[in-house]
This record gives structure tokens, C-alpha cells and sequence, in this order.
């Protein structure tokens, strides 16, 4: 779909048609973050009682320490030694919420050693409403042709569309691709809650622009005629959390919190390519914000009557 903001019109269009909304000079921005399977399956060590680990962030690589959300909670305590099949043991350290905890993996070997032992054991979280169990070609469906960071729990959903032969057509036709990373964590897609979005607060979210990527995204917004495309709501976020003091993308590597909600005055991306978001979800707010709430709602009602699929393996609309 595509969704003219100016026109305020709407155009059913398929992702192969894409490369006809760029010229010579635009950017494409997308995320390069790579998903790992960061949900592990164990037992406590004492009464072999099954629990489950979520790995959220890695809090210290050289200790091993983790943020974690586990699985039945009530049953994980300070203390407690877990372990996940038989290379991996972890010491739980504290509470950091009713279902966090900081788990200290006991593991001797490099850092690849380690992520190796949890690419072998660990399960992709493919998003719960999905309704079925993790497959061993989540790990590679559930990945975008873009991913190389890995440190995210779930996709940046917008990069799935892309094939090498779209990426080969919009070089074709002189488009350049630069790539972000924001590593995608289980915060983007807590419901907001409060009624005053103002307090509504995110969980941080690590990101990286390089000054390459800086440099291809200004050369586009320095011209008059091209244009900046933002390949999904996380690159959105990213670049808009970025900025410069001349109001341009700056080079960064550190964390994010940052809430985007109407109004919102957007300075980096002038176009968004965006998957249709879950109901209350901060990634909502961040397109009705970019096309508008009146606009963005007839566009999903639009896709509701059309029959597009929703959501992370569902449809896109481009925002121009």
C-alpha cells in the first residue's frame, strides 16, 4: 500500500513496484541488526524444575552478565543455579522486575564460543501471537537480507520484503542503501497502558550510525532533490535519536529510550516503509505520528477491507 500524505490518497501497489518511488541520489535506510535465538529452555539445578530464560541485553560481556525475563518467575530466585542443556549454566543474580533477572552465565571460552553455544541451543522468539512453537527455519526466515549485528530479539519486520533481486533493482536505478543498526528489543511492542502518552517510557534499545552511513543519508537530505526513506519504524527511531545540532544525522554509538507520539516534527526520514503494527503499540504511535492519525487510520481501514495480513509476516505500506 501506498499512502500519499500530501494527496492523502491510498494505492494498493505490491512490494515489486517499489523501486518506481525512487530516483538517482534517494537513500534507502535499513537495520541491520540480527536476531539471535534468545530464548532458552533449562531446569534448576537442585530440583530440576523447568524454567525458561529470555536473553533481553547483554549487560557485561566479560562477566557474562545478562538481562533477562524468566519463566515461571515465582520459582527463579537470587541464588538459584539454572541450567541449559549441557554446556551452559547461569547464577541468578538479582530481581529487577516481577519477571526480570540478571543471570551470570558461567561459561569458559571467548565471547564466539559463547554466542555459538547459543546459536545451538537457543530458540528464535518469533512473536507470541503467532500461536505455534519456534522452527528451525525461524533462524533464517525471521532474519532481514540485511541483518550483520546481532543483538536483537525480534526483526526489524519492514526488511523482511527485501530480496537480492529488489535490492539489485533499486541500485539499478541509482538508489543507495545505508544501513543503521538498532537492536530490537521487547520494549517496541509493550502496549502503552497510560492515558497521557507522555509517561509512557520505553526500555532502551542499543543503536549505531557509523559516519559512513551519516554521510550517505546528508548528501540526500542536503539536495533538493532527493529524498531518505526509512526502512521501518526502528530505523525511524534511530535516525530521529541521531541528530546533529545542524539538524542532521550524526555518527553515534550508545542507547535509546526515546518515544516518538503525535505531534512529532520529523527531520531525518521524509518517506517511512512500514509493516501494519499491533493495536496500542508504541510502533503505532510512531506511524500515526509520521502519516498523521486520521490518514493512517483510514489506511488501515483500507487494508482491513482489502484483506492485507497484519503484522510481523504481514503487508507493508509506504508513507511518501
Amino acid at each position: 500500500m501506498v499512502v500519499d500524505r500530501e494527496a492523502r490518497t491510498v494505492e494498493h501497489k505490491t512490494i515489486r513496484d517499489l523501486p518506481d518511488f525512487f530516483s538517482e541520489g534517494d537513500v534507502l535506510v535499513a537495520n541491520d541488526t540480527r536476531v539471535f535465538p534468545a530464548r532458552l529452555r533449562g531446569y534448576k539445578e537442585k530440583t530440576e524444575a523447568k524454567v525458561e530464560a529470555f536473553l533481553l541485553r547483554e549487560l557485561n560481556s566479560e562477566q557474562r552478565l545478562w538481562d533477562t525475563i524468566v519463566d515461571p518467575a515465582r520459582k527463579v530466585r537470587v541464588g538459584n543455579k539454572l541450567v541449559f542443556g549441557d554446556e551452559l549454566e547461569a547464577e541468578v543474580l538479582d530481581n529487577t522486575t516481577s519477571r526480570g533477572r540478571t543471570l551470570r552465565f558461567i561459561f569458559d571460552g571467548t565471547p564466539e564460543e559463547f554466542y555459538s553455544v547459543i546459536d545451538r541451543i537457543g530458540e528464535t522468539p518469533i512473536p507470541p501471537y503467532l500461536r505455534r512453537a519456534a522452527e528451525p527455519a525461524d533462524k533464517v526466515r525471521y532474519q532481514t537480507i540485511f541483518a550483520q549485528e546481532r543483538g536483537a530479539v525480534s526483526a526489524p519486520t519492514a526488511g523482511l520484503h527485501f530480496t537480492p533481486d529488489l535490492i539489485a533493482a533499486l541500485r539499478n536505478r541509482g538508489t543507495e542503501i545505508a544501513t543503521v543498526t538498532l537492536h530490537k528489543g521487547l520494549g517496541s511492542f509493550r502496549p502503552v497502558e497510560v492515558e497521557d502518552l507522555s509517561k509512557h517510557r520505553m526500555d532502551g534499545e542499543k543503536i549505531k550510525v557509523t559516519r559512513e552511513a551519516a554521510d550517505v543519508v546528508n548528501r540526500a537530505l542536503l539536495s533538493s532533490e532527493n529524498t531518505v526513506t526509512a526502512c521501518g519504524t526502528s530505523v525511524l527511531r534511530c535516525v530521529e535519536s541521531s541528530l546533529s545540532a545542524d539538524r542532521t544525522l550524526k555518527h553515534v554509538e550508545g542507547w535509546t529510550d526515546k518515544f516518538i507520539m503525535p505531534p512529532y516534527d520529523f527531520l531525518i526520514a521524509e518517506r517511512l516503509l512500514t509493516n501494519f503494527h499491533r493495536p496500542n503499540s508504541p510502533l503505532l504511535m510512531m506511524a500515526s505520528a509520521f502519516a498523521g492519525h486520521e490518514l493512517l487510520r483510514f489506511a488501515y481501514d483500507e487494508a482491513i477491507r482489502h484483506e492485507y495480513r497484519l503484522f510481523s509476516f504481514g503487508d507493508a505500506m509506504l508513507i511518501v
